[in-house]
């Protein structure tokens, strides 16, 4: 365990996460087994975001993760990955996530920590074919797009979509609109 003066130290007074210099609290990373490093010091703020759901979570403020996720520290760059695993429904995190590279005893650290996604329905589409954030969609009807002036038309693909919360929604950007979609209107491409 690392004196709280060591951790000062290290970080320079500031949250390890979002840089913030105000209400720095020593935050151990879960699941550490055999880490020898797995303190890391963090604001009232990035230590509630912790414990959070991803819908509950300050996505804005969570765009720090930019920096803090190419941390030297170990334990900031597996904080860094859980954070944005958790926020893959974001465009933005789901980049990040893709980018952020750990060798394998670290990654192995990371995954201890994630909640069992297994209880969560798999978003499908028309087809039954399962659907992950980041994919590629054709939409296989004319939608009417509720809120605007345009039709969504059959054939048009939607790149790069967005999982919601529930099952049978999916979000896209349609005419430069990000819309919700029912997942019965659309095929994987």
């Amino acid at each position: 365990m690392a004196s709280e003066k060591v951790l000062l130290e290290r970080c320079g007074g500031k949250c390890e996460l979002c840089s913030s210099e105000s209400g720095l609290t020593i935050y151990d990373v879960p699941s550490s087994a055999g880490q020898s490093d797995s303190e890391v010091m963090l604001c009232d703020t990035c230590k509630k975001q912790q414990d959070l759901n991803a819908d509950e979570m300050d996505v804005n403020h969570l765009r720090c993760l930019n920096d803090s996720m190419w941390s030297p520290v170990s334990a900031v760059q597996i904080l860094a990955w859980r954070l944005l695993k958790r926020l893959e429904a974001e465009s933005w995190a789901q980049d990040l996530f893709e980018m952020l590279y750990l060798d394998e005893s670290l990654l192995a650290w990371a995954e201890a920590g994630v909640q069992d996604a297994g209880d969560q329905t798999p978003t499908k589409d028309s087809n039954g074919a399962v659907l992950q954030a980041g994919d590629t969609v054709t939409i296989i009807k004319d939608l009417n797009v509720k809120g605007t002036s345009f039709v969504a038309k059959r054939g048009t693909a939607v790149r790069g979509i967005s999982l919601t919360d529930n099952p049978e929604h999916i979000e896209g950007r349609v005419n430069g609109t990000r819309i919700v979609i029912l997942t019965c209107f659309v095929k994987k491409s």
